[in-house]
């Protein structure tokens, strides 16, 4: 839990505050929680927290897991720790009979929209607004913390097909153009760093293409108005498309020319569920 803890600290900066105490996490893990470690030998580079929850339905309240927080040391990234560690949650709750896990992140972030909808089968229809009001950690500090909650239904063909070692289809742009995909808005991908329309289209196809910056964080430094911009900006198009029904049920990540571009694809309906 110490290593728990350290880690914590070094993958959100900026606030000691803001790093889960070890004798919470022990007493959660000891009560239907889970505490996972990823290792590189003795070392801890990647870590996974989360608790049983409630939900309500018609007949009352299920239970669900609640998966609160998940990081890996920036040198550790993009090998495959995070969706590691995930597949193990979902095979330990899996065994505890719950069928529902959620958790939350920024929409904005595109490597997280990587793992979370492309990789790991999540769906989403939820958006939170300034969910954990001002935060004071380095990766977060001076934007309001909307996040999407997103929903992994653990016992469904779709999840377990992503969950499987066998890598799925990467879905391309070019396939999303063929099926005529509606693209709600343009922007110019041959700038350094891509800024939001002033309007996007009303939603009216079976599937909706809605692009966001490749790397929000480094946009953030750069330009801080700007990531501001993009925060409201994307606010109002994922609000507008969920209150008419559509639901986030897949991501693309695609290097056009030079240039990487991140898009949401999002369904009309629940059907995929």
């Amino acid at each position: 839990m110490e290593q728990v803890e350290r880690l914590q600290a070094i993958v959100w900066p900026g606030s000691d505050l803001d790093v889960v105490p070890g004798h919470i996490m022990l007493t959660a893990a000891h009560n239907g929680g889970l505490v996972l470690g990823a290792f590189e030998g003795e070392t801890m580079v990647g870590m996974l927290f989360g608790f049983v929850g409630l939900y309500d339905v018609p007949d009352g309240p299920r239970p669900k897991h609640c998966s609160h927080q998940m990081g890996v040391l920036p040198d550790a990234r993009d090998s495959g720790i995070g969706f590691a560690l995930k597949r193990a949650q979902w095979q330990m709750v899996r065994k505890q009979g719950i069928d529902r896990i959620t958790w939350t992140y920024d929409p904005l972030m595109s490597r997280n929209g990587r793992l979370n909808i492309g990789r790991l089968g999540a769906v989403c229809n939820t958006y939170m607004r300034s969910l954990y009001g001002e935060m004071r950690d380095g990766l977060n500090v001076g934007l309001p913390s909307d996040r999407f909650q997103v929903d992994l239904w653990v016992n469904t063909h779709r999840v377990e097909r992503h969950m499987s070692d066998k890598p799925l289809p990467i879905l391309t742009l070019a396939e999303c153009e063929a099926a005529g995909v509606q693209v709600l808005y343009q922007v110019d991908a041959r700038a350094d760093f891509v800024r939001p329309p002033t309007s996007f289209d009303v939603p009216g196809g079976a599937l909706l293409l809605v692009e966001i910056p490749p790397d929000f964080l480094k946009l953030k430094d750069a330009d801080f108005n700007l990531a501001r911009d993009w925060r409201f900006f994307s606010r109002d198009v994922f609000e507008t498309c969920f209150s008419a029904g559509y639901l986030v049920t897949d991501f693309i990540f695609e290097v056009t020319g030079d240039r990487p571009r991140s898009f949401y694809i999002l369904t009309y309906g629940d059907a995929t569920l």
